[in-house]
């Protein structure tokens, strides 16, 4: 299997794309990048630093701040400037700002601009967002676009939450995702489509290990056109 390939996630929240994501870089041994975890970052910062009501400000701290993601033990640890901020991404608050904040032109061009770096890294990566496949990466190997019907990607987001000891009401969260769609699928800047040469899997009635399988099937025939061009 090539080292090389660039493998591009989108879809909304709760389809199913970090998860995945995670599963097919493990297998196929290459770098994970939650795109959508920098944008929860700069989020989670101007939350902290009240800035929420200030562009300006968000988009300084977009570009000032270090973000790293680190894949620790299973899990995609975000730290900026060297502290770890994994916990606090994940809150409600920065569920119901995190779409206003990443449509802000600024902030995308910033975070875009760090995720491109990452393409030349001369390794494999699956990255997974909801403007890889048509911004960040619109030429890559391989193109996938997730997929799932609103109650069954509210149905996860609660089983998160309540895994987490956290207790939410499903209507809030299926609100708080239709809302999400409305406001990533609308926006001026990168808003959420599917790429025209994107592969759909409609993630509702399957379970992660099929999901994983569809997307590294993918991968195969993609490596095999490429060995036979070769050829």
């Amino acid at each position: 299997m090539s080292k090389n390939l660039i493998v591009a996630i989108d879809g909304p929240a709760g389809s199913g794309k970090s998860t995945s994501a995670k599963l097919v870089a493990r297998h196929l041994g290459y770098l994970y990048v939650d795109s959508g975890a920098m944008y929860r970052a700069v989020t989670f910062l101007a939350i902290k630093k009240n800035v929420l009501n200030n562009n300006d400000e968000i988009i300084k701290l977009a570009e000032e701040t270090n973000i790293e993601l680190k894949f620790i033990d299973g899990e995609t640890r975000v730290f900026t400037n060297g502290k770890n901020i994994t916990d606090g991404i994940r809150s409600v608050e920065v569920n119901e700002n995190v779409s206003i904040v990443s449509k802000i032109d600024g902030v995308r061009k910033a975070l875009v601009k760090k995720q491109k770096a990452m393409g030349n890294l001369n390794c494999g990566i699956v990255m997974e967002g909801r403007d890889i496949t048509t911004v960040v990466f619109p030429n890559a190997d391989v193109k996938i676009f997730l997929t799932a019907s609103i109650e069954r990607r509210t149905e996860r987001r609660v089983k998160e939450y309540n895994e987490k000891g956290i207790d939410v009401g499903v209507n809030e969260i299926q609100q708080n995702i239709s809302l999400r769609d409305k406001l990533d699928s609308t926006r001026e800047v990168s808003p959420l489509v599917k790429a025209e040469d994107a592969i759909e899997i409609d993630t509702s009635k399957v379970t992660i290990e099929e999901q994983v399988e569809k997307i590294l099937a993918i991968v195969k025939e993609t490596v095999d056109k490429k060995d036979s061009k070769r050829k």
